[in-house]
């Protein structure tokens, strides 16, 4: 089977659009910043390390440094897919990232967001 074209591309070939997304609708690149760290576990400077290095989606993902184990909350509709029901790991967690800019850039509350008790 091949992979998704997804998982070839380059972060940081994707990111300005997460951005541009956010910012839209009045929300800002270190919110974007933020859920990125949040979810993958980069800090500020490996995250930049890493979009310099034009780093694929599979390797970003698959280098990260902890992923949040709070992420399995996020559930809902992307791509009209249900996350909860992506089975391929590296997907569901591409899927996780674009639900989580998604309500960013719907004026979703960061602790909302980032899933906090």
């Amino acid at each position: 089977m091949n992979k998704h074209r997804i998982y070839t591309t380059s972060v940081a070939g994707v990111y300005p659009h997460y951005v541009t997304k956010a910012e839209k609708k009045g929300r800002t690149k270190t919110e974007v910043d933020e859920i990125i760290r949040w979810l993958t576990g980069y800090s500020q400077e490996e995250f930049e390390a890493q979009l310099e290095k034009q780093t694929d989606f599979e390797t970003f993902f698959a280098e990260a440094p902890g992923m949040n184990p709070s992420r399995n909350l996020i559930k809902g509709v992307i791509c009209g897919v249900r996350i909860e029901e992506i089975e391929e790991t590296t997907m569901r967690e591409i899927r996780y990232l674009d639900k989580l800019v998604d309500e960013l850039a719907k004026g979703k509350a960061m602790e909302k967001i980032l899933r906090k008790q």
